[in-house]
């Protein structure tokens, strides 16, 4: 069985579910996407591993890599290893150091972990050729539905405006960026980190 590994190109609102997110995973070494329809909370798990933001509390996600820690368990890698009227299937590869396993997960679960661990996230042909897009499909549809893939996590935030942060210090930044992380609003706290961030 042949592996093709994959890299998250974006997440945003998804179009087609509310409450749900498309998140866009492409082909490393072609020109293949994959969009899978996952849920807010997975979604959110997701853009703050990517965005680097540490929660004060960890999420469930956290928990489980330190579970893994503690019992000397490394992840190796995650596989999107089938897919069956519709709903993908994927496996989280493990080792103990001394025998290899696979837990079944849901993708949007497996590639949360995976992230957290800086392992590589791995599909099959067959799931591939089935739901992926070309890319050329993406630049023929792209004048008609602009915003239905962005290229950011943070296209997921949503809520407070990005002009109005323009108009705050960077010290009351701070102090909102820490407000944020206290009551766990991952959403306003990434993008007031961005907005740090480009002052810097």
């Amino acid at each position: 069985m042949k592996k093709i590994q994959l890299e998250i190109l974006g997440l945003s609102s998804s179009q087609s579910q509310t409450g749900s997110f498309a998140l866009v995973l492409g082909e490393k070494d072609g020109n293949r996407r994959l969009p899978i329809i996952i849920g807010m909370f997975e979604a959110q798990s997701i853009a703050i591993q990517i965005e680097k933001i540490s929660p004060n509390r960890p999420l469930t996600h956290d928990l489980f890599k330190s579970f893994a820690q503690h019992l000397h368990v490394n992840v190796l890698e995650v596989l999107i290893s089938d897919l069956k009227e519709g709903v993908f299937y994927s496996k989280i590869v493990c080792s103990d150091g001394e025998r290899q396993f696979d837990l079944d997960a849901r993708p949007s679960d497996a590639i949360a972990i995976g992230l957290r661990f800086g392992v590589p996230i791995y599909t099959v042909e067959s799931v591939l050729s089935e739901a992926g897009i070309i890319l050329s499909d993406l630049e023929e549809d792209d004048d008609e539905e602009t915003d239905e893939i962005e290229t950011t996590p943070s296209s997921m935030v949503s809520g407070e405006s990005r002009s109005n942060l323009r108009d705050v210090s960077v010290d009351e930044l701070n102090k909102l960026l820490e407000d944020a992380l206290e009551k766990e609003d991952y959403e306003r706290a990434a993008k007031i980190r961005d907005e740090l961030n480009k002052r810097n």
